[in-house]
């Protein structure tokens, strides 16, 4: 039964994605972010859904009539340029193969991020975007809460099977950075059950962060709470709500929870921890090497640990930094790091430049949820693989996006307010003249 409504709820999209290419990013990001297919039990498990998806979206796309101008800013010619590098490092790459499939799946989530550049230039288009990618991800958060509080936070929570998010480690993270995106729609919304349902979920978030038992998710859950903190309004209120969700998991969590954060400050003795600063060292070892790195899937090899440690043994980066430096060298680590750093500077922008234009309010609360996202992912991704996961990309795209509506709208508010002045000057000019001409003839 699941099977049939997944397929039949995906391939009945279409004939409207045809009509609005802008729809197809949307169900492409819901088939990315919550993965309904592999909810399933039967055929729908391992269909290419997505590829269906992103192929017909790009399709509608060439022949549709709306804007098809890729916008020209700092963010988006950065994101071309980490694409283009990623394809000179897979080039280069020793393990050239497993590069090229990797690079293949890049590809297809930087073309879809590409296309809602162009595509979700309107403020409806945006929020939409928004509420699509929190809730596919939340979804694993609300669901892995009731589980966990069922269960008395005695057993970790995974994510979608076949997935990005599938370890718990990476759900966590997912889940930490559209926290903030749940606090924007809370603000956003106004009827009072969409209010309580949205809060609601914030805690069973919270609770299934706390239950993924993930030491990266903890350290990246301390940064995202306090920084989401310094961008509220009423920081008693929120702070002290806040303290009451935390004290409530904190004292709700058992033994076993303790035992695995504790060794955070114990890290010499995990096991766990010196496998990731050993890829870490590693990453940089292959980074000094080659200019280009060692390409998708060509860093954190068997080889290269006996070449470089004389050990058998092949792991993950543990580390969106270390992943990118391994893979893509120092120049793929500028251009990475670049982004987000500018990404920053866009929410600045976006907030500076909204104050005191009610209707632009809800562009400067989002764009600070965004810069929480962006803290919550680089706190959290500091010890996981996860640099080419859609999600971070999604943020930069609603931060550009959402700096070009802002753009034409003061513009738009500007040339008007111009207008008005001309419009201004031109009454006087009259009412002088027809005085100037009263004056005259008496």
């Amino acid at each position: 039964m699941r099977d049939i409504l997944v397929t039949l709820l995906i391939l009945g999209s279409i004939p409207y994605i045809i009509k609005r290419p802008h729809i197809g990013v949307l169900v492409w990001s819901w088939l990315a972010y919550m993965n309904p297919h592999r909810l399933t039990w039967g055929f729908a498990y391992s269909l290419p859904f997505s590829q269906l998806i992103a192929l017909v979206t790009l399709a509608a796309f060439i022949f549709a009539k709306d804007n098809k101008k890729y916008p020209m800013n700092g963010v988006s010619i950065l994101l071309v340029l980490f694409i283009v590098w990623q394809t000179i490092t897979t080039y280069a790459s020793p393990n050239f193969g497993g590069s090229m499939y990797e690079m293949i799946r890049v590809y297809k989530i930087q073309i879809v991020i590409l296309l809602s550049i162009i595509l979700f230039q309107e403020k409806d288009r945006i929020i939409k975007l928004v509420c699509v990618i929190a809730l596919s991800i939340g979804f694993f958060g609300v669901k892995g809460g009731v589980f966990a509080i069922g269960t008395g936070l005695s057993f970790r929570v995974w994510g979608p099977p076949d997935s990005f998010i599938e370890g718990n480690n990476e759900l966590g993270l997912a889940l930490l950075t559209v926290l903030p995106l749940f606090y924007f729609m809370h603000g956003h919304f106004q009827n009072k059950w969409v209010k309580r349902g949205l809060f609601f979920s914030m805690v069973l978030m919270m609770a299934s962060v706390a239950s993924t038992y993930s030491r990266g998710a903890f350290l990246g859950a301390i940064c995202m709470m306090f920084f989401l903190w310094l961008k509220t309004n009423n920081k008693i209120v929120t702070g002290f709500m806040g303290l009451i969700v935390v004290l409530v998991i904190a004292l709700s969590m058992p033994p076993e929870w303790y035992s695995r954060i504790s060794t955070i400050g114990t890290y010499s003795e995990d096991a766990s921890a010196m496998g990731r600063i050993i890829a870490w060292k590693l990453a940089g070892n292959v980074a000094n090497d080659s200019i280009t790195g060692g390409g998708f899937g060509g860093t954190f090899t068997v080889a290269n640990y006996f070449k470089y440690y004389g050990v058998l043994r092949g792991t993950d980066a543990h580390s969106i930094y270390f992943e990118v430096l391994g893979e893509q060298g120092y120049i793929g680590l500028i251009i990475f790091l670049s982004m987000f750093i500018l990404g920053w500077r866009y929410g600045n922008w976006i907030i500076k430049n909204t104050k005191g234009h009610a209707d632009l309010d809800w562009a400067g609360k989002l764009a600070a949820m965004l810069q929480v996202s962006i803290i919550a992912y680089g706190s959290g991704g500091a010890f996981l693989g996860l640099a080419y996961y859609d999600l971070p990309y999604s943020i930069l795209a609603l931060l550009v996006v959402t700096r070009i509506v802002v753009t034409k709208e003061l513009t738009a508010k500007a040339e008007q307010k111009i207008e008005d002045t001309r419009q201004a000057i031109i009454e006087k000019q009259q009412l002088l003249s027809q005085t100037s001409h009263q004056i005259k003839e008496t």
